[in-house]
């Protein structure tokens, strides 16, 4: 669900610090994203915004959520309905936070 060694090499290479201000503005916007998704938008502004989800989740190492990202993105170019894919990846995201943000994660992150 989360690539941790890619969250060790992201932190040691920003820092302590910057990492943390990386990660809290990655919930922030991700949160912001995901709050605007829905089903009637346009395909094409859909597909726009799993793409940016799939970025950032790829560069924070959110693995799961970015592979649903992926298939959400291939589903709204197809021109198919993405409530489904919009309430997994709503899913994933929740499941994910948690896990980074409980105390198995900060043990991750400590190394």
């Amino acid at each position: 669900m989360i690539d941790w060694a890619r969250i060790a090499e992201l932190q040691q290479d920003i820092g302590a610090e910057d990492f943390a201000e990386l990660t809290a503005l990655f919930l922030e916007e991700v949160e912001g994203v995901l709050d605007t998704l829905s089903d009637t938008a346009r395909p094409e502004a859909l597909a726009e915004q799993f793409h940016f989800l799939k970025g950032s989740a790829l560069n924070i190492g959110f693995r799961r959520l970015a592979e649903l990202c992926a298939l959400a993105e291939h589903v709204a170019i197809s021109g198919q309905p993405c409530g489904a894919p919009i309430a997994r990846l709503r899913k994933a995201y929740a499941e994910s936070k948690a896990l980074f943000l409980s105390s198995e994660g900060r043990r991750a992150l400590a190394g």
